[in-house]
């Protein structure tokens, strides 16, 4: 029988999705003053969880409080209370859909208005020409600095599923600590965990093997991984198919595959190595070279819109269609489509000449449609991207006073 997006899947443990459909993760920035979930964000996944994806992956949640991708962030460390996360999961699941936490360190990509820890595999900082300064100077990390984010990492994934998330995401990709420790542009290292490819792999893969080996069998663990950095001389898609061949032994349930970082925003349509992506479904040609290696299904996101495009994605061998962008505008996408197939969703790119402004700005105008129906928003809206953005900056300066209050910073 041929696949739809609609036809159900049953991941590698046991698992099942009530269909193809998966909202990807996307940073809301919507914690509160304790980097916990709030009603406004329960409320959203709520939302999400009666449109009809059959999954849904949470945006970032950090494994240490000290290194944070924002300011309005969600941690969760070994004394975290519990409660919200707890209620967050429940809302998620209401309708069928199974919820996947999202578990993440930023590595250097943190900003450096925050405090905090900036670590990275060597002393690599961000390079976002005159924006640069915006960021931390990250230490390469040590031996004892590793062991603990490795421990932090299993730490997370044990307590989303004390607290009722049906399994977890490793995220390795988007420019983060692991996707640093892959890239040979940002590993520099000449010890164990550095050099070869499965040197810079070992730290992936380490955190998945214990990770595996703490939750039970039918707790999911994904990896979402670059296919690549869109980076001259950076982590590519030959890199890709060697660590999910690695990857294959783990009993890993599924690898999402994306790419880019805040150096190279592949993952918004827009690369640095002069390699044009696709207008729809951007990484769709390397999730399906990813699907011909793996042993577990691959789910690929990035710029899917309509129908047509997801069911193309299916059609390519690809198992599971993520989606954030259209999610955040339209949360009920899925829903409409079973209703109306031709729905479209018009989503605008934003094409200013400063690439690094239009990706914040992209990314402003995602956390702004998250707010509007995380605070009650009866139906999608169009939003102007440049109050988006300023509204957005606003918004992060009395964030980060908060969290620098919180640290004690």
């Amino acid at each position: 029988m041929t696949s739809t997006v609609f036809t159900p899947l049953t991941l590698p443990n046991g698992q099942e999705l009530i269909n193809r459909i998966a909202k990807a993760a996307m940073e809301e920035n919507m914690g509160d003053a304790q980097l916990l979930p709030d009603a406004a964000l329960t409320h959203l996944y709520r939302r999400w969880g009666q449109g009809g994806s059959g999954l849904i992956i949470t945006g970032n949640v950090m494994v240490d409080r000290l290194a944070m991708t924002g300011p309005g962030g969600l941690a969760l460390e070994a004394q975290t209370p519990l409660a919200p996360f707890i209620a967050l999961a429940k809302a998620a699941k209401e309708q069928g859909a199974k919820i996947w936490m999202q578990i993440n360190h930023p590595g250097r990509q943190v900003y450096a208005a925050l405090g905090g820890k900036a670590l990275s595999a060597s002393a690599v900082a961000v390079d976002l020409g005159k924006h640069s300064h915006l960021f931390a100077r990250p230490q390469a990390m040590t031996a004892a600095e590793i062991e603990d984010v490795i421990s932090r990492f299993v730490t997370t994934a044990q307590r989303a599923e004390q607290a009722g998330f049906d399994g977890v995401e490793i995220h390795a990709a988007h420019g983060y600590l692991l996707s640093q420790f892959l890239s040979p542009l940002t590993n520099q290292r000449t010890d164990e965990w550095g050099g070869s490819l499965e040197n810079r792999a070992r730290l992936l893969l380490e955190i998945t093997r214990r990770i595996r080996a703490a939750v039970k069998p039918e707790f999911a663990v994904a990896v979402k991984l670059n296919s690549a950095d869109f980076q001259r001389g950076g982590f590519d898609i030959a890199d890709a198919k060697a660590v999910v061949t690695l990857l294959n032994d783990l009993h890993v349930d599924a690898i999402e595959i994306s790419g880019g970082s805040y150096e190279a925003p592949a993952m918004q349509g827009r690369t640095a190595d002069g390699r044009t992506l696709a207008r729809e479904a951007y990484f769709l040609e390397f999730a399906a070279q990813i699907a011909a290696v793996a042993n577990m299904p691959v789910m690929s996101t990035g710029g899917i819109t309509r129908l047509h495009t997801a069911e193309q994605v299916v059609n390519a061998g690809v198992a599971l269609v993520g989606m954030a962008s259209a999610l955040a505008v339209c949360p009920d996408l899925p829903q409409r489509w079973q209703q109306n197939p031709a729905f479209e969703l018009p989503l605008a790119r934003i094409e200013w000449k400063d690439k690094a402004i239009a990706s914040v700005a992209t990314m402003a105008l995602i956390k702004r449609h998250l707010r509007r129906w995380g605070n009650g928003a009866k139906k999608e809206t169009v939003l102007n991207p440049l109050l988006s953005l300023i509204l957005d900056r606003v918004r992060l300066k009395k964030l980060i006073k908060r969290y620098r209050k919180l640290i004690g910073a």
